[in-house]
């Protein structure tokens, strides 16, 4: 019987196109099993613990089970997506290719590049010098990774007939090789999500604590994305309804073991990274010069509070045409649009931070996550007119053992137990307290 591997293009059955970007065109993908439950069985597991899609996607592993599979399969039975890069310059040789586009596969598993390195891959690094990044609940991963021919797929002529190597369009300018990238596939981007939704108060506070702590996972492990925007986060939705965010697309991102978030900027020409709109302050004005570092551990954190105004249902101030709109480079923090009266003071306080111009006076992602943490479920320990570490000890230990039995008896892919499980786990007293007193300030101002 079938028993795939995912390291071949043909292993796959391609669907229709789902999106495109500057770079990449993303199409719905299957893997067309035989009857084999074992092989059923054990490849799902490799699109991870998350929350299940919608219950009307039917996945191809459950279609699978029950008849052959056809050529032509319904939509919801595509349950992985898969990523075709556009090589233009890259060449056509794989070391080259995966060189040229090593920072797709920052989020990618350990074994996702075993195909192309065989029993080599322990023995080297995939890219010389990226960095790898580990699971985490609101990043993408990208499950297989390998290069193979560029096949004709549907809308490539409508849609990126340039890219195209000779042998598919005689005009054409790309390589006849380039990188795939499989992943889990999910119902919409936030953009999309937002433009048919008006999620409550609580579930836009959640969304945007779950930025929070995806980019906050990012600058642990000493990487910035520099690319982040609605179009690059993707949705689905948790057995509660709830919307689960996940960061995607690390084309631009900055993942230098040698230099970490802190990149020499000695020349115009260094990339400072993706979409202009929300490039935080410190970087659209750096100026390049022997010397000159730009620092992007709070550069992401400034995306995120711009992208919290799409959330909460008001324009992004930094995009568009016309005089209500703010350039990043030059834009005053009393210039920023006010929020709804039904956004909580905490939360607003967190996003006025966030948009600080001066990165040592923006919070960082870890303080901002723990005060949106704190006002989601802390309200009874932040009542004590005087708060002692014991106290909040105490508290903390009831979390543990609520979101350890929530996770293990109701349902793993809850949004808020995940979500609780992340601030448990990454607790540092100084960031924690921090979050306390902040809160603790804001609450006395407005007595």
């Amino acid at each position: 019987s079938f028993r795939w591997q995912g390291f071949k293009l043909e292993e796959y059955l391609i669907g229709q196109p789902i999106g495109k970007g500057c770079s990449a065109a993303v199409y719905e993908a299957a893997i067309p099993f035989s009857r084999d439950r074992r092989g059923c069985v054990e490849s799902s597991h490799l699109l991870g613990q998350g929350p299940a899609l919608q219950r009307d996607r039917g996945l191809a592993l459950q279609v699978a089970e029950e008849e052959p599979v056809e050529k032509h399969q319904p939509k919801e039975a595509f349950p992985l997506a898969i990523k075709m890069m556009w090589n233009i310059s890259a060449g056509s040789s794989s070391e080259a290719i995966l060189d040229a586009m090593g920072r797709e596969l920052v989020p990618a598993t350990g074994v996702a590049l075993a195909g192309e390195y065989g029993a080599a891959a322990g023995r080297r690094k995939p890219v010389i010098g990226r960095k790898k990044l580990q699971p985490h609940p609101n990043i993408i991963q990208v499950i297989r990774a390998f290069t193979s021919s560029v096949p004709l797929l549907p809308g490539a002529f409508a849609d990126y007939p340039d890219v195209l190597p000779l042998s598919l369009n005689p005009r054409g300018i790309g390589h006849s090789r380039t990188l795939f990238l499989v992943m889990k596939n999910y119902p919409c981007t936030l953009r999309q999500y937002l433009r048919e939704s008006s999620p409550d108060v609580c579930l836009s506070t959640m969304m945007i604590l779950q930025l929070l702590e995806g980019v906050d996972h990012l600058v642990r492990h000493g990487i910035a994305h520099r690319d982040l925007k609605s179009d690059n986060i993707l949705v689905e939705f948790d057995s509660a309804g709830c919307p689960w965010l996940v960061i995607t697309d690390f084309g631009c991102c900055l993942a230098d073991e040698n230099i970490g978030l802190r990149l020499p900027f000695t020349s115009s020409y260094v990339d400072r990274g993706g979409n202009g709109c929300l490039m935080a302050p410190e970087v659209i004005t750096a100026s390049p010069g022997p010397g000159t570092v730009i620092d992007y551990s709070k550069a992401d954190a400034w995306a995120v509070g711009a992208i919290a105004y799409e959330i909460l249902g008001l324009a992004n101030p930094f995009y568009g045409h016309g005089d209500s709109t703010l350039e990043s480079r030059s834009y005053c923090e009393d210039e920023l649009p006010g929020l709804p009266d039904r956004v909580p003071r905490e939360v607003k306080q967190v996003i006025k931070m966030l948009l600080q111009r001066d990165p040592n006076k923006r919070l960082s992602a870890r303080i901002a996550a723990n005060v949106l943490h704190l006002s989601l479920w802390g309200e009874s320990v932040l009542a004590s007119k005087a708060l002692k570490p014991d106290q909040m000890i105490a508290w903390l230990l009831c979390q543990s053992a609520a979101a350890l039995l929530m996770n293990g008896l109701v349902d793993k892919s809850r949004v808020e137990t995940k979500m609780k499980m992340c601030f448990l786990a990454n607790l540092e007293y100084e960031d924690l307290w921090a979050a306390i007193f902040l809160l603790l300030a804001w609450r006395s101002r407005s007595e």
